[in-house]
């Protein structure tokens, strides 16, 4: 049985409100040149965002692009994060019709520059000092960028999003307190909105159905779920120096460095 009210559809709901944000942002940053493209809900692991090319057709045999946001994030980071996972994903399909796309998932030089010039700062682990190009690639806004003014004029005409996913993951809790987008002073949208909605803190639970609502968490805490033990005596645990969230078991000695960051893992015991 729904539990939405009569005469509501979440499915319209959601996706008018991409589209109206898409929009809002093609105009701001792209100049309104950005074609038409499918907005998507995923769940990918680790991954906040995708940008696919040509990835679906129509009945006529017409392509069209996709970009994904990923839902999970949604409850547990700043709006404004959001609305950037939206815009680094734009910086793709402009790449895709107006530039040079590099290679696979590469994030060359022209993306980068491209970030730059509407605000966003590329990096590597999404925090001042990060690399600018690579595989995997997280941003920050620019104070007084194009990007943040492009956001509060959004922000300030009565949008939001409607629906949140209620069990995201513990990382992505973590994530949302530690982004950069949650440190900004006077900025619409820099707060989760677990942090500005208590219903919707009520109704949000890392990790599950089972665990408690986000509302009944500590401050700072970050709820976890009881760690599985290795099934292998001989085997330790290693942690990433750059991403302590990042865990893996093996052997001991192992030398192993993080595809995303470049740190080295350390192991624990």
């Amino acid at each position: 049985m729904s539990n939405t009210m009569p005469g509501t559809a979440p499915t319209h709901q959601t996706y008018s409100e991409l589209q109206q944000a898409y929009d809002h942002f093609n105009e701001a940053l792209f100049d309104g040149k950005l074609p038409h493209c499918l907005l998507t809900l995923q769940r990918e692991k680790r991954t906040m965002g995708y940008f696919s090319a040509a990835r679906f057709a129509s009945l006529e045999g017409a392509t069209t692009d996709e970009i994904a946001i990923n839902p999970s994030y949604f409850a547990v980071v700043p709006l404004v994060e959001t609305m950037q996972t939206l815009v680094h994903e734009m910086a793709h399909l402009w790449q895709q019709h107006f530039g040079q796309p590099g290679r696979g998932r590469y994030h060359n030089e022209q993306w980068a520059q491209k970030m730059e010039s509407i605000g966003l700062m590329p990096s590597s682990t999404g925090q001042p000092g990060g690399k600018r190009t690579g595989d995997m690639m997280a941003d920050y806004p620019v104070a007084g960028g194009r990007f943040l003014v492009a956001c509060e004029s959004l922000l300030t005409s009565d949008f939001s999003l409607s629906w949140y996913d209620r069990f995201p993951a513990e990382e992505h809790v973590q994530l949302g307190q530690n982004t950069v987008s949650a440190q900004l002073v006077g900025v619409m949208g820099a707060s989760a909105p677990i942090k500005d909605n208590p219903a919707l803190a009520g109704a949000v639970r890392p990790g599950g159905p089972s665990r408690k609502p986000i509302a009944e968490v500590a401050v700072g805490e970050v709820p976890s779920a009881p760690e599985a033990a290795p099934n292998k005596s001989n085997r330790i645990k290693y942690t990433c120096g750059g991403c302590p969230k990042l865990s893996v078991w093996g052997r001991p000695n192992l030398n192993i460095v993080c595809g995303d960051c470049g740190s080295r893992f350390v192991a624990l015991n």
